[in-house]
């Protein structure tokens, strides 16, 4: 599964679950790439604006992620490290927990499932464990996220893959473009540019 480089930028209309808007930028820098952008959203009674900032390395492994929120309750942020050695730090404290994620995976975003698809090598049928440090919206909590992702279709146009997540017992088809950024996530978000 070969993907083309993303665009300088990306949007999306997030819809269903919660009716927002979203902004995303990628930049290649010295030791990998840059992904920033910002979401904003209402969703049931909630209101919430996040901002992040994640740098991955040349294979697309997560460094760090940087992520603000505001809502009703205030601002609030966030820093998450990942070591070479594969341990994670959320705002300085040791999260052992998130031991073996490679991710970081915004609740508030499209964007950050493009992350496992640039670095894992995709058979079509055969799922591979992903899983994420899972940044929440509302007040940046993190949690371990355990996903999957099975390749079904990799056409010249599109990627088609079965979406998993046993943590919420969650499952769709995402469909992304040849630069593995998601064009139409079921009852989250559409790609618009």
């Amino acid at each position: 599964m070969r993907l083309t480089p993303p665009p300088d930028g990306a949007s999306w209309t997030h819809v269903g679950a919660r009716a927002g808007f979203e902004v995303a930028f990628f930049d290649d820098v010295r030791d990998g790439h840059r992904l920033t952008g910002h979401t904003t959203a209402n969703e049931s009674l909630a209101r919430w604006s996040v901002g992040y900032d994640v740098t991955v390395d040349h294979s697309w492994t997560t460094v760090s992620a940087h992520a603000s929120t505001l809502t009703a309750q205030g601002r609030r942020e966030l820093t998450l490290t990942r070591s070479p050695e594969g341990r994670w730090d959320a705002d300085g404290e040791p999260r052992p927990d998130l031991d073996g994620c490679l991710d970081v995976d915004f609740e508030s975003s499209a964007v950050t499932n493009t992350l496992p698809l640039h670095r894992l090598e995709f058979v079509e049928g055969v799922g591979i464990d992903v899983p994420a440090a899972f940044v929440r919206a509302d007040d940046l909590r993190v949690e371990r996220l355990e996903q999957r992702y099975t390749l079904l279709d990799n056409s010249p146009d599109s990627l088609l893959f079965h979406y998993e997540s046993s943590t919420f017992a969650f499952s769709c088809e995402l469909r992304y473009d040849r630069a593995g950024l998601v064009v139409e996530y079921p009852g989250i978000a559409i790609r618009q540019s």
